[in-house]
């Protein structure tokens, strides 16, 4: 333990001193606020945050968020700074402050106290190029090709799999969780239950796709459950939900197999945002079909490339 955690581990106790309902615990609250695959990252966080605190005593729901002063957070700050990288600390920095508020919030801490406690410089996140990428049209050719190599459930699963994400840009844990009930064919509508933030969302799919995905449903039936379900190695289907990380794995097979470069479920977002801006869509539009919080996010799922920038500019007249 060095000098900075022994100061604040013996200036005062932090441990709750008895177990407090989850309601009445801001980091737990806070978390509630989060989507699923969020609230692993910043439990994760709170716990280190409290481990430091406290010399590994505490976790996130054992530590009284309440009694944490300036001098706690700023020497949080600059362990955090020390230890980690610019980006992951500016992170947990963010799920303190967000903890602090529910504190607040909740009655268990001045406004004085946590208008301090949070009063913390923010931390500068040097500018990296932007992950991801966009799929190509005949990288996506040559996956969807993978998939009609034979007319098995399982080819005819991933092909419906892939159309789903490439189509309505969803995210894989939204694509885990629909239901049969959520899919509209007569329409293309599809019904985002419960997306990240808890949000609904409506998202469509081109009439062109819809075969696609009536194949699938052809071979799995219209009993209620998931849409899209595993397959076992017998060929056959198993009404239950895929997992986020099959759907990883769906993906990283069929780009392995067309000899593609490397791409993720995520990268299918980035392509369908991409898509529609290069298209004229507003992002205004583009923002809620891909159930951004704001604008600006969607602006950073643009990978148009230079090429793109270069041809704006010789539109201008002089």
């Amino acid at each position: 333990m060095d000098d900075l955690q022994q100061f604040i581990f013996e200036s005062e106790p932090l441990r709750l001193l008895e177990p407090v309902p989850l309601t009445q615990q801001p980091a737990a609250v806070y978390l509630a606020s989060l989507g699923k695959t969020s609230q692993v990252t910043m439990r994760q966080a709170l716990n280190y945050i409290a481990a430091l605190l406290t010399n590994g005593s505490c976790d996130a729901l054992t530590l009284d968020w309440s009694k944490l002063r300036y001098h706690h957070t700023a020497a949080v700050r600059s362990a955090l700074l020390a230890r980690l990288a610019p980006a992951t600390a500016a992170k947990m920095l963010c799920a303190l402050r967000r903890t602090l508020q529910e504190a607040w919030r909740l009655g268990l801490m001045s406004h004085e106290d946590y208008a301090r406690a949070a009063d913390l410089p923010r931390i500068d996140v040097p500018k990296k190029n932007l992950k991801g990428r966009a799929i190509a049209s005949d990288e996506l050719a040559a996956m969807l090709h993978e998939c009609q190599k034979s007319v098995s459930p399982l080819n005819l699963r991933d092909a419906a799999l892939i159309v789903i994400l490439r189509g309505t840009g969803m995210r894989r844990e939204e694509l885990v969780n629909l239901q049969l009930k959520h899919y509209h064919p007569d329409t293309g509508i599809i019904e985002v239950i419960a997306g990240k933030r808890d949000k609904d969302r409506i998202v469509y799919l081109a009439d062109k796709l819809v075969p696609v995905v009536e194949s699938w449903l052809f071979v799995r039936g219209r009993e209620p459950g998931p849409l899209l379900c595993p397959v076992n190695r017998f060929g056959r289907v198993q009404l239950k939900a895929l997992t986020p990380d099959t759907v990883y794995k769906v993906v990283r097979k069929l780009a392995a197999h067309a000899q593609i470069e490397h791409c993720s479920p995520h990268d299918f977002r980035r392509t369908f945002c991409t898509d529609l801006l290069a298209a004229d869509v507003d992002p205004f539009t583009v923002q809620q079909l891909a159930g951004h919080s704001s604008p600006t996010t969607t602006t950073r799922y643009d990978r148009r490339g230079e090429e793109t920038k270069r041809a704006a500019v010789q539109k201008l007249e002089f």
